[in-house]
Formats: C-alpha cells, sequence, structure tokens
C-alpha cells in the first residue's frame, strides 16, 4: 500500500469520478484506475461501486476513507514541521455558495495565491444549506456559509462580518413615486428571489408571513446576477445582499427601496471542523481570510 494510492482513493472519494480525480492529481484517468484496482485487490475488498455511469463508494470505502483521513492529515502534519512556512506547498480545498465566490472571496484568493504561490487552491461553489455537510464528509479544508450564526458542537464557526441585505428595482419603477410605503402596496408586486432552501430566502417569506401577506407572486432563480439583471430591466422587485448591487446602484441602474426587513442578522461566516488538525497551509488561509475581507472591506468605506 503505497501513499500516492491513498491519495489517489481520497482524491476519488471526494469527486467520485475517475477523470476529474485524475485532472486534480496531474495523472492519466488509466493511471488513477490503476491505483485504485491495486488498492482493492491489496485490500481484498471493493472500494467503490460503479452504477452505470455513477461512482460510489461503498460501506468499505466509507470506513476505509474516515481512517486514511486521518493517516494523510497526520502525515502533512509530519512535512510541515520540517519545510519553512514560507515556502508552503500542497493543495487546499475551499467551499462557499456562489454569492460569497463572486464578491467576497476573490480578494481573499489572490492575497493568498500572492504569498503561497506552492499551494493549489481547488474552490468548489456548493449551495448554502449543503456547506457544512462537506466538512463533516472531508469533501473541504474550510467553507464559508452566507447565514444567521450558525451553532454547532462539530464545527469551528468564525463570524467575519455582517451582511446588509435590500430590496431594490430599476429606477423608473412605480413603487418609487410613492411618498410612503406601506404592505398592500406590494400585493401586485414581482419579487426576485433566491430559491427556496436558501437561507435568506427562508427569512424573507418568514418575515412576510409575519407580516399577514401570504399570497405573493415569486420569480425564483439560482444565483444573484440573475436576479439583478431582471430588476434591472424592470421585472421585479429584488431581494439581495447589498454587497451584489454596488456596482449597479453606482451606476444608476438599480435602487433601493425604503423597506426593511426586521431583525434580519445575516453573517459572512468562516467555518472548518473542530476536529481537523490546522495544517500550516489551513491556518495560512485562515489569516489571509481575515486580513483580505477587512482589506475589502476598509476599501468600500
Amino acid at each position: 500500500m503505497e501513499i500516492r494510492q491513498l491519495n489517489t482513493f481520497r482524491t476519488v472519494a471526494s469527486t467520485l469520478n475517475f477523470s476529474r480525480a485524475a485532472e486534480s492529481l496531474n495523472y492519466v484517468p488509466s493511471n488513477v484506475t490503476m491505483q485504485i484496482k491495486a488498492l482493492e485487490d491489496e485490500l481484498g475488498v471493493r472500494l467503490f461501486d460503479r452504477l452505470g455511469k455513477q461512482l460510489v463508494l461503498t460501506t468499505a470505502g466509507k470506513r476505509f476513507l474516515i481512517h486514511i483521513q486521518s493517516v494523510l492529515d497526520k502525515l502533512e502534519e509530519a512535512r510541515s514541521v520540517v519545510h519553512n512556512s514560507e515556502n508552503l506547498t500542497g493543495t487546499l480545498t475551499i467551499s462557499a455558495n456562489e454569492v460569497l465566490c463572486a464578491y467576497r472571496l476573490p480578494a481573499v484568493f489572490q492575497l493568498f495565491r500572492s504569498r503561497f504561490p506552492g499551494v493549489r487552491l481547488i474552490f468548489r461553489s456548493v449551495p448554502n444549506q449543503q456547506l457544512k455537510q462537506t466538512l463533516f464528509d472531508g469533501d473541504a479544508d474550510v467553507v464559508f456559509i452566507l447565514d444567521e450564526p450558525v451553532l454547532s458542537t462539530g464545527l469551528t464557526v468564525e463570524p467575519l462580518l455582517e451582511e446588509h441585505f435590500g430590496f431594490f428595482v430599476a429606477p423608473d419603477h412605480p413603487l418609487l413615486k410613492l411618498p410612503l410605503l406601506r404592505l398592500e402596496d406590494f400585493h401586485e408586486e414581482v419579487f426576485l428571489v433566491n430559491e427556496k432552501g436558501c437561507t435568506y430566502r427562508n427569512m424573507f417569506d418568514r418575515s412576510f408571513e409575519q407580516k399577514g401577506m401570504d399570497s405573493i407572486t415569486y420569480l425564483e432563480f439560482q444565483n444573484a446576477e440573475a436576479i439583478k439583471q431582471c430588476a434591472i430591466t424592470g421585472i421585479g422587485i429584488a431581494f439581495l445582499p447589498m454587497k451584489t448591487v454596488e456596482v449597479e446602484i453606482e451606476r444608476g441602474q438599480l435602487v433601493s427601496l425604503p423597506w426593511n426587513i426586521p431583525d434580519l442578522h445575516v453573517y459572512t461566516q468562516m467555518l472548518w471542523h473542530k476536529d481537523k488538525w490546522l495544517s500550516p497551509i489551513i491556518s495560512a488561509f485562515i489569516d489571509a481570510t481575515r486580513e483580505g475581507i477587512v482589506m475589502t472591506e476598509n476599501r468600500n468605506v
């Protein structure tokens, strides 16, 4: 049993795709297949089932992965003590939803890459409601969540900053002509929102239901960009984090409505598994995140 086989197994278990694993490891797909077969032959069990075009971990594979993750983490820890932290090398896997990926993390990634060019960053966009599970499954080292304050006994949670939300419309929207907005003014309007399951979409629904308004017309989208473009063309009222519309407001393409959801407290938060060893790479990334987020906010003040 070779270390490279264990690393290959972990990568295949993470991607559940031989071709993507090969690309991540800079191997040809046949090499990955050969390593997994050799590992299965040595162990005498199947680690993966091939169900048509889908690859899934067997029960034995899931058990093996738990122990292999620990072994490889210890190996990385051992390697780190004999290397200068300024010359870090290795791989770091980060996950977040599309909003944080587009509007918060680019500055962090740029700062980290400028300091540690030898570290390979892998980013995976994951829906907000699935992010915490990626840490328990070992699919990510650090994740970023846009949510109400997260409470968890199994995860370390670090709030980075509070995100402010609002309602945004095109400059010629009829509601902007009203001297004062009332709840009934929204009855015939179309709200442009994220799909159900998104944290702040749930808060949006809860707020209007508490006010007794349960017959709202929605258009649901998977990403903020689509919501913005539809609002700009006058289709409806966008409900989004303020960070996502800064450029459009500056250009005069969108205007904020004087209407807020009370008690809406959503934070950009950084999470990692509390039992995970914080290697020099992970520690350096966490430090770069704290610095990068603050730098970005100070630039916008």
